[in-house]
Formats: structure tokens, sequence, C-alpha cells
């Protein structure tokens, strides 16, 4: 089997990751289209459409980009991706997270990461997560699917300004 950082075929009983298409953008803004979504995210204005197209440009151009999809009703929920594969150090990087707010507290964040670090541990041995200096919220979900903070630094985004990131870490053993 090889390692594709834009599999076709992840999904459970909560959710589907779809490989990302140009044509999801709409359907895809129409989930990020809040506000309160990135109230604690380094980028508090990609709830507006300019901001957003960036995001979804480097969403595509990473070729490792998922729209994701309620399993049973197809509702649109969010995004991820894979990112940074390193075959030296045998590791990969999930983040770009987003999932709309109906979906909040539901079993959902917690549905998505385990999916995608089930695929990737078939392959690499550690996973990498940056998340947001001041987003509470993605910390605390990190905490509570295994991740440890072990660094932080800036990370600049795709086109965007360098932003105070932690990085948390699951190793496969753990």
């Amino acid at each position: 089997m090889t390692f594709s950082i834009q599999p076709t075929n992840l999904q459970n009983q909560l959710v589907k990751l779809v490989p990302l298409q140009e044509t999801d953008f709409e359907e895809l803004y129409s989930v990020a289209n809040d506000e309160l979504l990135w109230e604690q995210h380094p980028n508090k204005l990609r709830y507006q459409k300019p901001v957003f197209q960036n995001f979804f440009e480097g969403a595509m151009q990473s070729q490792g980009a998922f729209f994701i999809r309620e399993t049973s009703t197809n509702e649109p929920i969010g995004s991820s991706r894979f990112y940074d594969y390193n075959p030296e150090t045998n590791s990969i990087l999930i983040g770009y997270t987003f999932i709309g707010r109906k979906f909040w507290g539901k079993g959902y964040n917690k549905a998505i990461k385990k999916l995608m670090m089930d695929y990737a541990f078939q392959f690499v041995d550690t996973i990498y997560f940056h998340i947001g200096a001041f987003n509470i919220r993605s910390q605390k979900a990190m905490e509570k699917i295994g991740g440890e903070k072990i660094d932080e630094f800036e990370v600049e985004y795709f086109g965007e300004e360098s932003k105070l990131n932690y990085i948390y870490r699951i190793n496969k053993n753990q």
C-alpha cells in the first residue's frame, strides 16, 4: 500500500473525508462564513470571502485537503488536511481543520482526527499538529485525543502573516 496524503476512502460512522475539489468552494464557504467559528483562530477574518478564498487556494495547492461531510446526510461539516510529510523523520502534520459550530461538542472532531490518524499511522510513526496559541478550544480538543504540547513557534499560513502556534505531537505507539 502506498502512502497518499489525499486518500479517497476515509470514512467512519460519523464522517467521510472527500478530496477537496475546486467546485467545493461555495459549499465549504457556507460552513466557514461564520464569524464565531474563527474567534479563537490565528486568522479571525477567515469568515470573510476573500480571506477564505486564500485559505481555499492553499488547501487546493496542498494536495492533501479534504471536504468533510456527515456520513448519513452528506451535510458539509468542514475541512482538514495532511501536509508536510517528512519521510526522513517518518512524520506528517494534520491541520487546517475547521468544523461548523453545529457539529461542535458532538464527537465529530474526534472522529475526524481518529480517521486521519488511523490512516497515517499505517505509514508514519509521528503526527504533529499546529494549534494557534490563543485557540483554547482546539488545544483542549488536542489534549483529549492524546496530543502532547512539545514546542511553540511562529507558523506562516499560506499567504498570511505568521502567528504563534503550539506544536502538539502524537506518537504511533502511545
